[in-house]
């Protein structure tokens, strides 16, 4: 789950704060990067928005990584059903849960 502090972090890297209940009125800031200012609600909303879209396009990535086996178990895999029998089971994986369409 992507959170306002996500937001605020991507927005303004370094930054050190206090957020309380996870409510943008509710930041308490501590340090502030040389030339950077604190973010807006609009800004912050607007960046978490774009967190969660990207959080949803990339869970193909997160849905694989559960399901490959250890890299023991790859190289294992390679020395007895060599690249062919490797890349089939990486591939079926990888069919399963497809990457998206690139968007424009």
């Amino acid at each position: 789950m992507i959170t306002i502090t996500d937001a605020v972090c991507s927005l303004c890297p370094g930054a050190q704060f206090i957020i309380n209940n996870e409510d943008y009125s509710n930041i308490q800031w501590m340090h502030i990067p040389a030339g950077m200012t604190t973010p807006t609600v609009k800004q912050v909303q607007k960046e978490l928005k774009r967190l969660q879209e990207e959080h949803e396009r990339n869970k193909y990535q997160r849905l694989r990584a559960q399901e490959y086996p250890s890299i023991a178990e790859q190289l294992d895999t390679l020395y007895h059903e060599g690249y062919d029998g490797w890349k089939a089971k990486i591939d079926e994986i990888k069919m399963k849960y497809p990457k998206p369409p690139k968007i424009s």
